[in-house]
Formats: C-alpha cells, structure tokens, sequence
C-alpha cells in the first residue's frame, strides 16, 4: 500500500491551496490520517490529524481556524484545505497513516507516509 500526496505549489499570501492524500492497495484505510511539514532547516512539525471513526479532527495552533481537514474512506483520500496561507507555511508537507484509529502528534505513531508535495507562499 502507498500514500500519494498532491496539490502543492507556490501561492501567494492570503491565497489557498488543497492538499489530497490518496491511499491505494489493499491495506484499510480505517486508520488516523496525520498531516506533517518541514521547512527547511527544521524538525518536522505536526499539522493536523483526522481520527476514523468518531471523525474527530486536531490542529496546530500554527493553522487553527486557517486549515480544514476532511476525509472520504470510500476513495481513501484524505483532504487538507489551507486558506489564508502565510510565509510560515512554506514547506514540505507529508501525510501519514496511523498504526490506529485515533490521532498523535508524535511521527513515530505513523507506520506509512506519503512522498512529500511542495508548498510554497511567496509574494
């Protein structure tokens, strides 16, 4: 099974972009699905998660109140919708699948992990 992550590319600040991450294989899908990001120079950060399940959802303070995260198991895609994005947000972002149905922020409590989509907010 993979993760294929997508909808990266360069916007400008205010603007928006949306971030899919599609599962395929024969592996379930009925897992918590993470966001993280790095930027250059620095750690990997925890974003958001989605829980399977109850559909609970979790956020950054970083990104609260700007990203939407949203889920269909049926496609096993996994939506981030980031609006009024701002240079801080530059960076690599991954998205990963839990080992469980909940959500974590620690990386370690992600077995599988997409490839990475570019994001960069420059005027």
């Amino acid at each position: 099974v993979q993760l294929q992550a997508s909808g990266g590319g360069l916007v400008q600040p205010g603007g928006s972009l949306r971030l899919s991450c599609v599962g395929s294989g024969s592996t379930s899908y009925y897992y918590g699905v993470a966001w993280f990001r790095q930027a250059p120079g620095k750690e990997r950060e925890w974003v958001s998660c989605i829980s399977s399940g109850d559909i609970k959802t979790y956020y950054a303070d970083s990104v609260q109140g700007r990203y939407t995260i949203s889920r269909d198991d049926r496609k096993k895609t996994v939506t981030l919708q980031m609006n009024r994005l701002i240079p801080e947000d530059t960076a690599v972002y991954y998205c990963a699948l839990s080992n469980s149905r909940g959500c974590f922020r620690d990386y370690g409590s992600y077995d599988l992990w997409g490839q990475g989509t570019q994001v960069t907010v420059s005027s």
